[in-house]
């Protein structure tokens, strides 16, 4: 599977952003998925997982609350949907792909499939 992530930018703090993860060359029904971010200089970091279904999600503490992850299988489309944004949500943002586990995971080795990353700046 293919993952093309998209909708990041450049956005004041308090602002919003919907990021959209496409997939292509397999349904997107049959992976677990999440939404990482790698923050300059840092190490990449766990935001939101969903499963197969959608009908389980999890967030990093840090976004609970602000940040909404969802799918459409029908479209084979991940969304992050990010609101009340703070300056340190800036970062480059991946979506992944787990085939094995029903649930997702927050370990990015859990993850077989990696998009291309998009940028989010949230300036102060």
């Amino acid at each position: 599977v293919q993952l093309q992530a998209s909708g990041g930018g450049l956005v004041q703090a308090g602002g919003s952003l919907r990021l959209s993860c496409a997939a292509s060359g397999r349904a997107i029904s049959t992976y677990a998925m999440g939404w990482f971010r790698q923050p300059p200089g840092e190490e990449r970091e766990f935001v939101a997982a969903i499963s197969r279904s959608g009908g389980w999600t999890v967030y990093e503490d840090s976004v609970k609350g602000r940040f909404t992850i969802s799918r459409d299988n029908a479209k084979n489309t991940v969304y992050l949907e990010m609101n009340s944004l703070k300056p340190e949500d800036t970062a480059v943002y991946y979506c992944a792909a787990d085939t094995y586990r029903f649930y997702g995971s927050s370990n990015p080795s859990g993850y077989d499939y990696w998009g291309q990353g998009t940028q989010v700046t949230v300036s102060s």
